[in-house]
């Protein structure tokens, strides 16, 4: 699920820069952006692995950070009385599939939430630590 959320990120990106619609400011959101991908991939790679800090630092970044930082923009915009009925009607065809792939990425990302802490999750986490331990690296 991590992967996906981070591809559908991807492609968001690349949608808004080759719209057009990213701003002046494009070059700086890429290079964030990027940066952001980045980390989060390794990251994710490194909890596949088994590593517990891997899973928090993905919950607490991503998973709390990440979604709140998309959710805002769009609350506060329906808090303003915008409808998003009216919004769906003028959309074009970038607007639906950026819509489109922002819904993956958050329902991706809440996903990899959950299941990074299902009980089946929490033994692979506590097996690959016993095994690293043994192993003699406890990092």
């Amino acid at each position: 699920m991590w992967l996906v959320a981070i591809g559908a990120g991807v492609f968001e990106t690349i949608l808004v820069v080759l719209s057009g619609r990213a701003g002046n400011g494009a070059a700086a959101g890429v290079v964030v952006r990027t940066a952001v991908f980045v980390a989060a991939t390794v990251v994710a790679l490194r909890m596949f692995s088994g590593r517990g800090w891997a899973r928090l630092a993905l919950v607490v970044a991503l998973g709390i950070g990440g979604t709140l930082s998309l959710a805002v923009g769009p609350v506060m915009w329906l808090a303003n009385g915008n409808s998003l009925t009216h919004l769906i009607a003028q959309a074009g065809i970038i607007d639906l599939v950026f819509g489109g792939s922002r819904i993956v990425h958050v329902a991706a990302v809440l996903t990899g939430c959950v299941l990074m802490f299902v009980p089946s999750a929490d033994a692979y986490f506590r097996a690959q630590a016993h095994r690293r331990v043994r192993a003699g690296s406890a990092t």
